[in-house]
């Protein structure tokens, strides 16, 4: 992956337009997707009525699996749903839709991007903080850090930034690792040696994108779950 991002300058400041185009794609084809699923709804359920109310109830049995709390059930079901068909569609795009001009790339999968990561698990660990203060108070909220026992304070902090970390990293590294392979395979080990590579390398791309996908889609199913985990952490009392 030997491509820069496009960058542009306004206002003093730097957009990464390639975060932007691939984000706001991707944000277009959740809302089509959630729209086309949801046409017609009626007691009687049709097909598409059913692929939705599937991953409602999906993205609602992680969220109760792991919060304990009803009342933040009540308001994580929509988050926890929409941050799961956002990171899948965002893991995806790259592997079906990658495009460049030169040396530039203009469309990939915006979780390629640690800096797209590290926002999502940023908008989740505040999230969890808010949790946290509603249900205990401030001050409650930052005794927290110093239980069961107060020599726990410095790791606890510690832990919050591990949290950070491993929710971010992890999902970047997948994606990226996936993509680097792919471009591997496409670009250089099919022009390698002439025709047999090109036919070589089209089987080889077509298990790899399939095995991409299903860790695109493992991926989604994780950073929802562990986001659960420490928002469930932030509203239960140990």
């Amino acid at each position: 992956m030997g491509e820069k991002s496009v960058v542009v300058g306004i206002g003093g400041l730097n957009f990464n337009l390639t975060n932007c185009l691939g984000g706001t794609l991707v944000a277009l084809a959740v809302f089509f997707f959630v729209y086309y699923l949801s046409r017609k709804i009626s007691i009687k359920p049709t097909k598409k009525q059913n692929m939705l109310e599937y991953l409602i109830d999906f993205t609602n049995d992680i969220v109760k699996s792991n919060v304990e709390d009803e009342d933040a059930q009540k308001h994580l079901s929509l988050y926890a749903f929409t941050l799961f068909l956002f990171i899948f569609m965002m893991n995806q795009l790259g592997l079906f839709f990658e495009f460049s001009i030169n040396d530039h790339i203009l469309v990939k999968s915006p979780t390629a991007n640690p800096t797209i990561t590290m926002t999502m698990a940023m908008m989740t660990l505040l999230l969890a903080f808010n949790f946290g203060v509603q249900k205990y108070g401030v001050k409650g909220y930052l005794v927290s850090y110093a239980k069961p026992v107060g020599f726990l304070l410095p790791i606890n902090l510690i832990e919050e930034f591990t949290n950070f970390l491993t929710l971010s990293l992890r999902l970047y590294g997948n994606i990226y690792a996936g993509e680097v392979l792919l471009t591997l395979i496409g670009n250089r080990l099919a022009k390698s040696g002439g025709l047999w590579t090109v036919i070589a390398s089209a089987p080889l791309t077509l298990v790899w994108q399939g095995f991409s996908v299903f860790i695109g889609s493992i991926q989604a199913y994780v950073f929802v779950t562990l986001s659960m985990v420490y928002i469930g952490n932030k509203v239960t009392e140990e």
